[in-house]
């Protein structure tokens, strides 16, 4: 898994093309497209088949159904903002890596239940930050994190640094992607 997961809202499918190749400029070859708008599917299936050397996901999915379009679209890795067993249970039986929202010891339990030992801590800023992800790595130790709401420039060092972190996942990396791209 890659470092950075940059949290991409296509709004037409025109901007797929700008975003992902900014991207890909600065380095960054993941892309997590959220389901938030109407095009995300056609925009996943786009950035799947015109840059098949990024790993291309689908994220803010909630449910069976936008499950199913994303991975029909092509998604190699699920993220939610919580935790939905119908998503978890049809990733595991496609063997596609999913990773839940979960910021409680209860939500992290039901991940660990379901195989999921990489979670979303999101929103990252409210729910704690640094300091929740190292109480909650206490007692479970074989969790990794991607925090992701709040983690930006002035503290992606620190997150980066604690060894449970897997990725950090944000929308900044995409507009700090296109105003490199700009300048």
């Amino acid at each position: 898994m890659e470092k950075f997961i940059p949290v991409v809202v296509i709004k037409e499918l025109s901007e797929t093309d700008k975003i992902l190749t900014a991207l890909k400029n600065n380095g960054i070859n993941t892309a997590e497209i959220t389901f938030r708008t109407a095009c995300a599917a056609d925009a996943i299936a786009y950035a799947c088949k015109n840059y098949p050397d990024m790993s291309i996901g689908a994220g803010t999915v909630i449910n069976a159904d936008q499950c199913n379009a994303a991975l029909e679209a092509g998604a190699q890795f699920i993220v939610s903002p919580g935790l939905s067993v119908a998503v978890a249970n049809i990733c595991n039986e496609k063997n596609v890596p999913y990773y839940p929202g979960c910021v409680t010891p209860t939500e992290i339990m039901q991940a660990l239940d379901l195989g999921i030992t990489t979670v979303k801590f999101f929103p990252a800023n409210i729910y704690g930050g640094l300091k929740a992800l190292k109480a909650l790595s206490a007692p479970f130790p074989q969790v990794k994190f991607i925090p992701t709401g709040g983690v930006d420039r002035s503290n992606i060092d620190e997150f980066l640094a604690f060894d449970k972190v897997a990725a950090i996942g944000g929308s900044f990396f995409v507009k700090e992607s296109l105003e490199k791209m700009e300048n």
